[in-house]
Parts: C-alpha cells; sequence; structure tokens
C-alpha cells in the first residue's frame, strides 16, 4: 500500500514536506513551498493571496482558515462600500454560511420578516394603480423540508461587516496603507485595503503579485509572493485582465443607474399599503425599479435605465435623482436622502477559464462570471465557488492532493456558471415581458437608441440627440397613461389582459429556482462519475420556478434530512452538519449491515494509507432503537472516528429517497457533495475500489 503514498507525495510540487516535523505553522504553510535560493531569506511565500475584499474574497478567506491554511487579503479600495448591490441568499449559500459559526442566525435577526419582501409588485407608481403581484414564497419554503435553513433578504454590505466580524473573530485585522511600517508582505492573516493590483509574474516556483498604494501622500509599490493566486476582485477583475483571461458571452445588454437612498417615511408608507421586495415601476413620467432593501430601515435602491452618451452620470445628480424618485413614487416625501450614484452595465459572461500558469492564478466569482441580476445569481454562485474551491486549495496546500486537483475546480464550476448564465438571461427576458406586454419593448427602446448614436441620428449635435432621445421615450411612455391603460380601453383593456397571463403562468421574473440552486451536479472532476453508462438529459431551461427533486448520484449535494447525531442527545441536526467546516474529511454512509461495515473497514485503511481524514456515519432507521443502542463500536473496532446516526423521518426512508437500499453507501467529500455513491452494495475486492474510489477524487495515478 506504500505505494499510494509515494504517488501522492511525488505528484505536488508545493507539498509541505516538514508535515512530520515539530517546526512552527508559519514555516510549514509560508517558506516550505518555494524552492530553496529562490527567494531573498527575509522575504515571505503565502500560502494563499486572495485579490478582492468582497463577499465571495471572505467567505473563501474564512473558509481557508478555517481548514487551517492561512491567507492574505488585498483590497484596491481604502473602504468597504454601503452600497447594497446584491441582496438574496439562496438556499445553497444560507447551507454554506452555517459552516461559518452563527452567521445564519445573525442574518436571520436583522434581516426583515419574510411578509415584507415576499412579493414582486408591478404599478405605475406606488400611490397609483397596481397592476399585478407574484408572491415568491410557497409555504415549503419555510418548512425546511429540503433545506434546513431559508432563503434570506440582506444587502450586501451589511452581509460583508458580519464577515468582516467572523475573520476578526479569526484573528485578521484590517490595515490601512503604511500601518505595518512597510512590512505588509510579511503578514498573514491581514485584510490590506488599498493596495492594487498593478502586475502579476508567475514563475514555477510561485506568484509574484506587485500591488500600488499611497502612503504618506506618496505611490509605493509592494511585492507580495504566494503559491496560489486567487481573483475574487469582481466584475472588472484586474487579476483577469492581467493573466490575459477573456470573457465570453453577451455583452451590454442594458446600462442602468443605481440611486441608493433612504426615506422612513417612505418606508412607513410601504410597510402600511403594500409592502414588497421589487416594485417595477412603468408611469408617463419614468420608469424604473424600485428594489426594498429594508423597508423597516427606509433603505431603497432604485434601478433606472440610462443611455449614454446622450445621458450622463451628471445628469443624475442628488437633486435630479429627488425629482425622479418622486415621480416613480407618485408623491414627494420630504425625508430622501440620496447617499449614493452608481453607474453599472449588465452582462451575461463567463471566462474561458478559471485557472492559468500551472494551477497557481486561479478565478471566483464574478471576476470568473457576470449575469444580469435576474434571480441573484451572481453573488451566490461565487459563494458556492468559494466552497468548492475551499477544501481543493488545503488538499493541495497540505499535500493531500496534487496540485492536478485544482483542475476539477474549473471542470466543476465553469458548467454551473455557463448555466447559471444562460439561467439568469431566461429570467431577464421574463422580466422584460411585462414592459413588452405594455407596449415598452426593451428592444425598440435600445434599437431607437442606437440609431442616435450609429444611425441617422448621429449627425445631430449632442445636444439635440439628447432631445430627440427623450422625446422618443416620453412618446413610449405615454402609452401608460391611465387613458390609454385601462379597461375600457380596447387596447389597454387586451394588454392588461397580456399582463394578467404573464403573472398567472409564472412567466415573469422569478425569484427562486430551488431546482437549480439546491440541484446543481457536477459531472465531472473530484468525484467517479456513474459506470452505468446512462446519462442525464440536458435540462430544459424555463425560466420558471422548479421544486428541487433529492439525489444521491454523484455530483450531487448531499440530501439534507434531520438525523440525530448522539443518540443520547436530543439535539438534533442535518445531514449537511455531519460534514466538518474544520478540516478536510470525508464522510462515508452506510446502514448498519454486514457488508457495509466491512466497506467501511476497508475505507478505512485505504483513508490511513493515503493520510487522509475519513469518518464513517451509520444510519439506524426510527425502529432499530436496539441495535442503535448497543451501536457500531464492536462492528467497526479498531477504528474510531464514527457515529451513530439516528434518521429522525417518520415520513421518508433515508435509502428509499436516495433511490438505494440499504446495502448502499454514499461518500461525501468536504464540500457536501457526493463523491461516489453504491446504490445496493459492491461485489468483487473492497480494498481495490476503495482504492480506485479515493484516487479518482484526489487525482492521484492509481
Amino acid at each position: 500500500m506504500g505505494f499510494l503514498r509515494f504517488i501522492r507525495r511525488y505528484s505536488y510540487p508545493f507539498k509541505d514536506k516538514t508535515r512530520k516535523r515539530a517546526h512552527a505553522l508559519w514555516c510549514m504553510q509560508s517558506r516550505c513551498f518555494s524552492k530553496d535560493g529562490v527567494l531573498n531569506g527575509n522575504d515571505m511565500v503565502h500560502p494563499v493571496l486572495i485579490i478582492g475584499a468582497g463577499p465571495v474574497g471572505l467567505v473563501l478567506s474564512i473558509l481557508l482558515t478555517k481548514l487551517g491554511i492561512n491567507c492574505t487579503v488585498l483590497e484596491r479600495n481604502k473602504a468597504f462600500s454601503k452600497h447594497p448591490q446584491a441582496h438574496f441568499i439562496n438556499n445553497r449559500s444560507m447551507e454554506i454560511f452555517r459552516k461559518i459559526d452563527g452567521l445564519v442566525e445573525e442574518i436571520q435577526r436583522s434581516q426583515p420578516p419574510v411578509d415584507l419582501w415576499r412579493k414582486f409588485i408591478y404599478c405605475t407608481s406606488l400611490s397609483g394603480s397596481i397592476l399585478g403581484s407574484v408572491d415568491h414564497i410557497q409555504p415549503q419554503d419555510l418548512t425546511h423540508v429540503v433545506s434546513p435553513v431559508s432563503v434570506a433578504h440582506f444587502s450586501q454590505y451589511k452581509l460583508t461587516m458580519l464577515l468582516l466580524k467572523r475573520l476578526e473573530n479569526l484573528g485578521f485585522q484590517i490595515c490601512a496603507p503604511g500601518s505595518l511600517g512597510g512590512k505588509e508582505q510579511f503578514c498573514e492573516k491581514k485584510i490590506m485595503m488599498g493596495h492594487e493590483c498593478v502586475s502579476i509574474d508567475s514563475s514555477d516556483d510561485f506568484v509574484t503579485v506587485t500591488t500600488s498604494s499611497i502612503i504618506n501622500g506618496k505611490r509605493v509599490e509592494q511585492n507580495f509572493h504566494c503559491n496560489i493566486l486567487i481573483g475574487t476582485d469582481g466584475a472588472g477583475s484586474t487579476v483577469r485582465k492581467l493573466v490575459g483571461i477573456e470573457m465570453r458571452g453577451e455583452k451590454d445588454l442594458q446600462k442602468l443607474v443605481s440611486i441608493h437612498f433612504f426615506s422612513r417615511d417612505l418606508g412607513q408608507f410601504l410597510l402600511k399599503e403594500n409592502p414588497g421586495m421589487l416594485f417595477f415601476i412603468f408611469n408617463t413620467e419614468s420608469i424604473g425599479v424600485l428594489v426594498a432593501h429594508d423597508l423597516r430601515q427606509g433603505e431603497f435602491v432604485f434601478q433606472i435605465p440610462f443611455y449614454p452618451p446622450q445621458q450622463t452620470i451628471e445628469n443624475f445628480s442628488p437633486k435630479a435623482c429627488e425629482e425622479l424618485i418622486s415621480k416613480l413614487v407618485g408623491r414627494e416625501f420630504g425625508d430622501v436622502n440620496v447617499v449614493d450614484i452608481k453607474p453599472w452595465i449588465m452582462h451575461a459572461e463567463v471566462a474561458e477559464r478559471f485557472i492559468c500558469s500551472g494551477n497557481r492564478i486561479l478565478l471566483a466569482g464574478d471576476a470568473a462570471h457576470r449575469f444580469p441580476p435576474a434571480g441573484g445569481f451572481g453573488m451566490n454562485t461565487g459563494i458556492q465557488d468559494a466552497h468548492n474551491l475551499a477544501w481543493k486549495v488545503a488538499s493541495v496546500i497540505k499535500g493531500i492532493a496534487p496540485s492536478s486537483m485544482l483542475n476539477t475546480y474549473e471542470i466543476e464550476r465553469r458548467p454551473i456558471a455557463s448555466f447559471n448564465t444562460r439561467l439568469s438571461l431566461e429570467n431577464y427576458k421574463a422580466a422584460m415581458s411585462v414592459p413588452a406586454a405594455l407596449g415598452l419593448s426593451p428592444t425598440v427602446a435600445n434599437t431607437v437608441h442606437q440609431i442616435i448614436i450609429n444611425g441617422i441620428g448621429s449627425i445631430l449635435p449632442s445636444g439635440l440627440q439628447k432631445v430627440a432621445l427623450d422625446g422618443i421615450f416620453a412618446i413610449g411612455r405615454a402609452q401608460l397613461s391611465e387613458f390609454v391603460l385601462n379597461e375600457s380601453n380596447p387596447l389597454g383593456s387586451s394588454r392588461l389582459a397580456k399582463l394578467r397571463r404573464i403573472f398567472e403562468e409564472g412567466k415573469s421574473l422569478q425569484l427562486q429556482f430551488p431546482a437549480e440552486d439546491l440541484g446543481f451536479r457536477y459531472l465531472q472532476g473530484a468525484l467517479i462519475a456513474e459506470s452505468n453508462g446512462v446519462e442525464s438529459p440536458p435540462e430544459v431551461l424555463t425560466g420558471r420556478r422548479r421544486d428541487y427533486t433529492p439525489s444521491a448520484r454523484p455530483g450531487s449535494r448531499l440530501p439534507h434530512m434531520f438525523v440525530r447525531a448522539n443518540p443520547l442527545s436530543e439535539e438534533t441536526v442535518s445531514t449537511l452538519d455531519l460534514v466538518s467546516g474544520d478540516t478536510v474529511e470525508f464522510i462515508l454512509i452506510i446502514a448498519p449491515v454486514e457488508e457495509s461495515y466491512r466497506l467501511a473497514h476497508e475505507a478505512f485503511k485505504v483513508a490511513e494509507e493515503l493520510e487522509i481524514s475519513l469518518k464513517v456515519c451509520i444510519f439506524w432507521s426510527t425502529d432499530s432503537a436496539e441495535g442503535l443502542e448497543k451501536g457500531s463500536k464492536a462492528a467497526l473496532s479498531p477504528w474510531k472516528n464514527y457515529a451513530d446516526v439516528e434518521v429522525l423521518s417518520s415520513t421518508s426512508n433515508w435509502w428509499g429517497m436516495c433511490n438505494m437500499t440499504n446495502r448502499g453507501a454514499i461518500l461525501v467529500r468536504p464540500d457536501e457533495h457526493i463523491a461516489w455513491s453504491t446504490s445496493s452494495g459492491l461485489a468483487g475486492d473492497l480494498r481495490v475500489e476503495m482504492q480506485r474510489v479515493f484516487s479518482g477524487i484526489l487525482g492521484l495515478h492509481h
């Protein structure tokens, strides 16, 4: 069996060769990965350098730190943004947050009650006619049947503050430029603010990142060396551009301006009249979408279509924005306070590669994919990137797996990003069906804009171009007048009927996609693909909500069911909680049958040979009280890393839900996805099978 260990140790050049020596942890992780003599003795090689301190970068740094991997975060901005940006956290991201101590509980305490944000409302103004509304929360969403936690509505900047608090609890410090006396490159567990990445140089031994910052009024450049560099620096990623990775997809779908403002009076008005998350407003004065981030605090963002160069950001002064808000709201509120105005461009693109430079440079989050906001896939997909990546980086740094394992990050996550791009596009098109039904086709509006820019309108002076554009749009909005849009007008009646059909048939913008949020599946990567020759049919994109169906097929997320992990305790946990967030550990789930115990013995032996952590969980049904009382100690001796788990569901059988017999087995990865499964036991040499399985998952050449 020594050959497996031999193969692994000579497959990865970053391997921690001091693993069994009594060196300090910083030395083990920071110095022993670069070749002797490559760097000056005073220089330091960070195990992991993360560029970008948004939610994805911060979540990744937390997950890595919990797995025992030191990292440093570089952020070009001197302060964290207070712009709300993303605000919907889906089921899978909330499940990941359950691994971050106390985070879910604090989000749930701080977010608005669900009844204040479950609806999308379509209206002529906030004080005018209601064209329709859609409730996006179904009863099963709150029962924790398919997931131990519900979705959340929580602004990105508030999430960032909670993540920073967790990092501080893990020993991180937030540092301004120059605050460390020129020794920034020697520091771990630091978030270095005001450090802009200006160049990246990758060699066979390490990656060098050069940053620029302003210290005492002077621009200073510093070099940071690392074994693995991860770019989580947003849609305009500097890392992606510097390493020459292109984006593929649809660019410039729509230009918009986000107006972030507070108005407690408006919040109280909507709390009383018609609470919701999104308000789609169509009237003769203007068109826009109001995002109610928190009605109780009166925090909002207005998204307004933007048509440069005829319109400039200077047209959106705070005073002009207040007037625009009044037009869309339909009345004036004296306490409107505009705090931020940001232009942005909607894209639907995925990076052609997520990894480069000999597996040393990776992209995650918006740096790797940028979607329309429809459905909230952007931040959620990024958080799930971080979760997929963290255990793989930790496995490589700790010498559990060769560097080639990092390729499975792209193999697994890029197809998910591509699928989510298409799904968000379908959802965006569904959103556009509403104005189209009212006679306001966004396609026509963009065509008119292009004609003015590049067509016959281009001969006009810029001032006249703006007048022409405003005039044409005003004519279009005239269709939203009460004279046209009423049941007595044949045209208006027809349009309102079409609108009702869109809402009733679920063809408008959707908020939740349980089948995709929880049911996404990796078909290849750090897993043992099914060998039955049956391929899954390609998923059909409808843009509509579909319910999640549990699956124990390789690549799927482990199904959730409430269990009792300690028979001596009354505490119940999710099956997802059986997977540790604090160590790179695999979970083997079996039933208490003799052949499965034999499988567990062989799995333990192979895991010990490979120096990886394995825990066996034996699932006992509710009618096995006598056997559960005796437990699995005798059957698994001398192995001790196991847990007898009582399945509590009286309505669903675990193995039946997984489409398996109780002679099946499920091997779960540290990211809660299934790496391998067998539905009804194994024939042949169990040791050889376990060698094949673990070698295939970790990328060892067995």
